[in-house]
């Protein structure tokens, strides 16, 4: 019950899917052993040791510094922002946050499966004024794939040995 799956595109009728035409968007899927809230999803999924090193840049290069406890209000939909990001959307399954640049955005979900649950993260980058994403874009697509599966890894890891 541990296969990671890439939804794409990613399914109709979720927060992430409210984009501008032109986006990027993906997502990432991976069933666990145990039944989780959005709530915790949220708080582990932003207090894994590979999400700090994210975390701790974004504080010293954006003045936008976050704690654990600020990853777990967050969870518990006690604030609208979160370091970098601010709250776009949110119901019983999903969290939509989007960057301070508004160009950037994150979705966690969670869906009760048979023995557990299945834990969902995507993204989404809307296209530049005009149209169109840059060279940077497309040269740092493959780090963000591999990074969006590692940090949903991460999650999963950090949920399993609660």
């Amino acid at each position: 019950m541990n296969e990671l799956q890439a939804l794409n595109p990613v399914p109709p009728g979720l927060l992430l899917q409210h984009n501008p035409p032109g986006a990027f968007a993906d997502a990432y899927a991976l069933p666990i052993p145990r039944a989780v809230s959005l709530a915790d999803y949220v708080a582990a999924f932003y207090a894994t040791p590979l999400f700090k090193l994210e975390r701790g840049l974004i504080g010293l290069l954006l003045r936008r510094p976050a704690r654990d406890a600020d990853a777990a209000a967050l969870g518990r939909g006690e604030c609208r922002q979160f370091s970098a990001w601010q709250v776009l959307d949110r119901n019983g399954q999903e969290l939509l946050l989007q960057d301070q640049s508004g160009r950037t955005r994150s979705w966690l979900r969670v869906e009760p499966v048979a023995g557990g649950t299945r834990l969902v993260f995507g993204s989404a980058v809307l296209p530049r004024t005009g149209g169109g994403f840059g060279w940077g874009f497309r040269a740092l697509l493959g780090f963000h794939e591999w990074y969006s599966r590692a940090l949903l890894r991460a999650a999963a890891k950090h949920l399993q040995q609660l």
